[in-house]
Parts: C-alpha cells; structure tokens; sequence
C-alpha cells in the first residue's frame, strides 16, 4: 500500500486521490508541517570570508519567484494597500488623522 496525502475537513479525513485499501485496515496518520524554515543557529554564523562566500552561494542558488504579468501587477495592487493601510495607522496612532 502507498501513502496518499489527504486533508483533515469537517472532522473527516479526505484524501486526495481515491485509495484502494481493504475495509478495516490499520492506518497511521499525522498532520506534516506545511513549511519549516531551518537555518544556523547564532553560534553556527560565521563572518569569515569563506562562511560569507558561502551563505552568499547558498543565497544565490534560490530559484526566483516565476509570476505572471497579471500575478505581479495583483501583487503591487496588494503592497500599495497594505503600504497605505500602515501609514494611515501609525498616522491614527499619532493623532494625526485629519477628521
């Protein structure tokens, strides 16, 4: 039998693909993480010339985020409102809202 992925909904377990395991049969399931961000702890970072190089190696081989012009433009709409919805609070935190 293979492992499927599914999704916990409504108190039922869903899969996503349709399975074909006999009636009854024992199952381990446990929620995954849907990310995790691993790194170096304070003690690990160096800041010799060879530990820059290569944390700038590794920095570099990150692919780049691949949009389309539509999803970027969506994305720009998105940073202009949340730019403008923090001005206006810290302004409103300031008292300088004009009534």
């Amino acid at each position: 039998m293979n492992a499927i992925n599914a999704t916990w909904k409504n108190g039922q377990i869903v899969p996503d693909q349709p399975v074909d395991w006999p009636d009854g049969c024992a199952l381990r399931v446990e929620p995954r993480q849907a990310f995790q961000i691993s790194g170096m702890t304070e003690e690990q970072q160096a800041d010799d010339p060879e530990s820059i190089a290569l944390w700038l190696a590794e920095f570099n081989a990150i692919p780049p985020l691949c949009m389309t012009p539509d999803e970027e433009a969506e994305m720009l709409i998105w940073r202009r409102a949340v730019k403008e919805f923090n001005i206006d609070a810290v302004r409103s935190q300031m008292g300088l809202n004009s009534p």
